[in-house]
Protein backbone atom coordinates (compact mmCIF):
# COMPACT_ATOMS: atom_id res chain seq x y z
CA UNK A 1 0.00 0.00 0.00
CA UNK A 2 3.09 2.24 0.22
CA UNK A 3 2.97 3.53 -3.39
CA UNK A 4 -0.74 4.19 -3.06
CA UNK A 5 -0.16 6.21 0.12
CA UNK A 6 2.60 8.27 -1.53
CA UNK A 7 0.30 9.03 -4.45
CA UNK A 8 -2.48 10.06 -2.08
CA UNK A 9 -0.14 12.33 -0.09
CA UNK A 10 0.78 14.29 -3.22
CA UNK A 11 -2.89 14.50 -4.20
CA UNK A 12 -4.00 15.86 -0.85
CA UNK A 13 -1.45 18.66 -1.07
CA UNK A 14 -2.47 19.55 -4.63
CA UNK A 15 -6.19 19.40 -3.92
CA UNK A 16 -5.92 21.39 -0.70
CA UNK A 17 -4.08 24.16 -2.53
CA UNK A 18 -6.09 24.16 -5.72
CA UNK A 19 -9.67 23.29 -4.75
CA UNK A 20 -12.31 25.25 -2.93
CA UNK A 21 -13.82 22.60 -0.68
CA UNK A 22 -17.46 23.27 0.17
CA UNK A 23 -18.36 24.34 3.72
CA UNK A 24 -20.63 21.30 4.01
CA UNK A 25 -17.69 18.95 3.46
CA UNK A 26 -15.54 20.86 5.96
CA UNK A 27 -18.28 20.66 8.59
CA UNK A 28 -18.43 16.88 8.16
CA UNK A 29 -14.69 16.37 8.61
CA UNK A 30 -14.79 16.57 12.44
CA UNK A 31 -17.39 13.79 12.39
CA UNK A 32 -14.97 11.58 10.44
CA UNK A 33 -12.35 12.44 13.05
CA UNK A 34 -14.61 11.37 15.93
CA UNK A 35 -15.88 8.16 14.34
CA UNK A 36 -12.44 7.05 13.14
CA UNK A 37 -10.97 7.70 16.58
CA UNK A 38 -13.69 5.48 18.05
CA UNK A 39 -12.91 2.74 15.51
CA UNK A 40 -9.24 2.86 16.48
CA UNK A 41 -10.16 2.54 20.17
CA UNK A 42 -12.18 -0.55 19.27
CA UNK A 43 -9.27 -2.11 17.37
CA UNK A 44 -10.84 -1.79 13.90
CA UNK A 45 -8.13 -1.89 11.23
CA UNK A 46 -10.11 -1.30 8.06
CA UNK A 47 -13.60 -0.23 7.07
CA UNK A 48 -15.65 0.12 3.91
CA UNK A 49 -17.55 3.25 2.94
CA UNK A 50 -20.74 1.22 3.45
CA UNK A 51 -19.85 0.34 7.04
CA UNK A 52 -18.82 3.93 7.78
CA UNK A 53 -22.08 5.07 6.18
CA UNK A 54 -24.13 3.00 8.63
CA UNK A 55 -22.22 4.45 11.58
CA UNK A 56 -22.43 8.09 10.51
CA UNK A 57 -25.87 8.07 8.87
CA UNK A 58 -24.31 9.54 5.71
CA UNK A 59 -24.53 7.78 2.35
CA UNK A 60 -21.53 5.79 1.19
CA UNK A 61 -21.52 7.89 -1.97
CA UNK A 62 -21.32 11.08 0.08
CA UNK A 63 -18.42 9.69 2.11
CA UNK A 64 -16.48 8.84 -1.05
CA UNK A 65 -17.22 12.27 -2.52
CA UNK A 66 -16.09 14.01 0.66
CA UNK A 67 -12.82 12.12 0.89
CA UNK A 68 -12.18 12.47 -2.84
CA UNK A 69 -11.94 16.23 -2.27
CA UNK A 70 -8.61 15.45 -0.62
CA UNK A 71 -7.39 12.45 -2.57
CA UNK A 72 -9.73 9.57 -1.66
CA UNK A 73 -7.48 7.47 0.65
CA UNK A 74 -9.24 4.18 -0.15
CA UNK A 75 -8.57 1.15 -2.33
CA UNK A 76 -11.20 -0.65 -4.35
CA UNK A 77 -11.94 -4.02 -2.79
CA UNK A 78 -10.10 -3.10 0.41
CA UNK A 79 -11.88 -0.06 1.77
CA UNK A 80 -10.08 2.32 4.08
CA UNK A 81 -7.15 1.69 6.36
CA UNK A 82 -8.60 3.19 9.55
CA UNK A 83 -5.32 4.38 11.08
CA UNK A 84 -4.13 5.88 7.81
CA UNK A 85 -7.44 7.62 7.11
CA UNK A 86 -7.54 8.97 10.66
CA UNK A 87 -4.02 10.36 10.26
CA UNK A 88 -4.94 12.07 6.98
CA UNK A 89 -8.15 13.56 8.41
CA UNK A 90 -6.08 14.87 11.34
CA UNK A 91 -3.66 16.38 8.84
CA UNK A 92 -6.46 18.06 6.90
CA UNK A 93 -7.99 19.46 10.10
CA UNK A 94 -4.67 20.69 11.45
CA UNK A 95 -4.71 18.38 14.47
CA UNK A 96 -1.20 18.10 15.85
CA UNK A 97 0.01 21.34 14.25
CA UNK A 98 0.91 22.64 17.70
CA UNK A 99 -1.62 25.47 17.76
CA UNK A 100 -1.89 27.44 20.98
CA UNK A 101 -4.88 29.37 22.27
CA UNK A 102 -5.93 31.87 24.91
CA UNK A 103 -9.36 32.36 26.44
CA UNK A 104 -10.78 35.85 26.87
CA UNK A 105 -13.30 35.79 29.71
CA UNK A 106 -13.19 33.62 32.84
CA UNK A 107 -16.92 33.29 33.48
CA UNK A 108 -18.79 29.99 33.62
CA UNK A 109 -18.31 29.22 29.93
CA UNK A 110 -14.64 30.19 29.87
CA UNK A 111 -13.93 28.05 32.93
CA UNK A 112 -15.84 25.10 31.46
CA UNK A 113 -13.89 25.34 28.21
CA UNK A 114 -10.47 25.57 29.83
CA UNK A 115 -11.29 22.38 31.77
CA UNK A 116 -12.57 20.56 28.68
CA UNK A 117 -10.20 17.88 27.31
CA UNK A 118 -11.29 18.56 23.71
CA UNK A 119 -8.44 21.03 23.23
CA UNK A 120 -5.77 18.51 24.16
CA UNK A 121 -7.43 15.78 22.09
CA UNK A 122 -7.35 18.04 19.04
CA UNK A 123 -3.80 19.21 19.53
CA UNK A 124 -4.58 22.73 20.79
CA UNK A 125 -2.70 23.97 23.85
CA UNK A 126 -4.44 26.48 26.15
CA UNK A 127 -1.64 28.80 27.26
CA UNK A 128 -3.50 31.67 28.91
CA UNK A 129 -6.76 33.08 30.22
CA UNK A 130 -7.68 36.75 30.61
CA UNK A 131 -10.33 38.81 32.39
CA UNK A 132 -10.95 42.34 33.60
CA UNK A 133 -12.45 41.51 37.01
CA UNK A 134 -9.91 42.19 39.79
CA UNK A 135 -11.40 39.51 42.05
CA UNK A 136 -10.50 36.67 39.64
CA UNK A 137 -7.10 37.87 38.42
CA UNK A 138 -4.33 35.70 39.81
CA UNK A 139 -6.59 32.71 40.42
CA UNK A 140 -6.04 29.46 38.54
CA UNK A 141 -8.43 27.29 36.55
CA UNK A 142 -7.20 23.87 35.41
CA UNK A 143 -3.68 25.08 36.21
CA UNK A 144 -4.07 28.14 33.94
CA UNK A 145 -3.57 31.49 35.67
CA UNK A 146 -6.17 34.16 35.00
CA UNK A 147 -4.36 37.32 33.96
CA UNK A 148 -5.59 40.86 33.61
CA UNK A 149 -6.40 42.19 30.15
CA UNK A 150 -3.72 44.82 30.69
CA UNK A 151 -1.17 42.00 30.40
CA UNK A 152 -2.46 40.80 27.02
CA UNK A 153 0.02 42.61 24.77
CA UNK A 154 3.05 41.66 26.85
CA UNK A 155 1.89 38.04 27.04
CA UNK A 156 1.34 37.73 23.29
CA UNK A 157 4.72 39.30 22.58
CA UNK A 158 6.41 36.66 24.72
CA UNK A 159 4.21 33.67 23.90
CA UNK A 160 3.18 32.15 20.57
CA UNK A 161 -0.62 32.46 20.32
CA UNK A 162 -2.45 31.22 17.22
CA UNK A 163 -6.06 31.58 18.27
CA UNK A 164 -8.31 33.13 20.88
CA UNK A 165 -11.56 31.87 22.38
CA UNK A 166 -13.98 34.71 23.15
CA UNK A 167 -16.33 34.13 26.09
CA UNK A 168 -16.44 37.77 27.22
CA UNK A 169 -19.67 39.85 27.33
CA UNK A 170 -21.25 40.44 23.92
CA UNK A 171 -20.77 44.21 24.10
CA UNK A 172 -16.99 43.75 24.48
CA UNK A 173 -16.59 41.21 21.70
CA UNK A 174 -15.66 43.49 18.79
CA UNK A 175 -13.15 45.55 20.77
CA UNK A 176 -11.52 42.38 22.10
CA UNK A 177 -11.40 40.78 18.65
CA UNK A 178 -9.86 43.84 17.02
CA UNK A 179 -7.27 44.05 19.77
CA UNK A 180 -6.39 40.39 19.27
CA UNK A 181 -6.03 40.85 15.52
CA UNK A 182 -3.65 43.76 16.07
CA UNK A 183 -1.53 41.37 18.14
CA UNK A 184 -1.28 39.02 15.18
CA UNK A 185 -3.79 36.38 16.26
CA UNK A 186 -5.35 34.85 13.15
CA UNK A 187 -8.02 32.52 14.56
CA UNK A 188 -10.98 33.50 16.74
CA UNK A 189 -13.52 31.09 18.21
CA UNK A 190 -16.38 33.36 19.18
CA UNK A 191 -18.97 32.35 21.81
CA UNK A 192 -20.16 35.86 22.66
CA UNK A 193 -23.35 35.83 20.57
CA UNK A 194 -22.16 38.78 18.50
CA UNK A 195 -21.51 38.01 14.85
CA UNK A 196 -17.92 38.89 14.03
CA UNK A 197 -16.65 39.10 10.46
CA UNK A 198 -14.28 41.02 8.19
CA UNK A 199 -11.69 41.47 10.91
CA UNK A 200 -8.82 41.58 8.48
CA UNK A 201 -7.02 39.69 5.76
CA UNK A 202 -6.09 36.19 6.81
CA UNK A 203 -8.17 36.26 9.99
CA UNK A 204 -10.47 33.26 10.44
CA UNK A 205 -13.53 33.55 12.70
CA UNK A 206 -15.83 30.76 13.80
CA UNK A 207 -18.99 32.25 15.29
CA UNK A 208 -20.71 29.80 17.64
CA UNK A 209 -24.35 30.46 18.53
CA UNK A 210 -25.39 27.84 21.07
CA UNK A 211 -28.95 29.18 21.06
CA UNK A 212 -29.26 28.39 17.35
CA UNK A 213 -28.61 24.73 18.04
CA UNK A 214 -31.19 24.76 20.84
CA UNK A 215 -33.81 26.34 18.54
CA UNK A 216 -33.07 23.74 15.87
CA UNK A 217 -33.72 21.03 18.43
CA UNK A 218 -36.98 22.73 19.46
CA UNK A 219 -38.06 22.88 15.81
CA UNK A 220 -37.27 19.22 15.22
CA UNK A 221 -39.08 18.23 18.41
CA UNK A 222 -42.19 20.20 17.45
CA UNK A 223 -42.14 18.79 13.92
CA UNK A 224 -41.84 15.26 15.29
CA UNK A 225 -44.76 15.84 17.66
CA UNK A 226 -46.91 17.19 14.81
CA UNK A 227 -46.05 14.19 12.65
CA UNK A 228 -46.97 11.76 15.42
CA UNK A 229 -50.30 13.51 16.02
CA UNK A 230 -51.07 13.29 12.28
CA UNK A 231 -50.32 9.57 12.27
CA UNK A 232 -52.74 8.86 15.12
Amino acid sequence: MEKEEMREESEIEARAKGNNVSPAVIKRLPRYFRYLRELIRNGKLRISSGELSEMMNVTASQIRQDLNCFGGFGQQGYGYNVNYLYAKVCEILGVGEGYSAIIIGSGNLGRALVRNPMFEKRGVDIVGMFDVAPEVIGKRVADIEIRGMDELEKFCDAQKVDMAVLTCPKENALDAAERLVRLGIKGIWNFTGKELEHLGKGVVVENVHIGDSLMTLCYELRAQEEKMSEDV
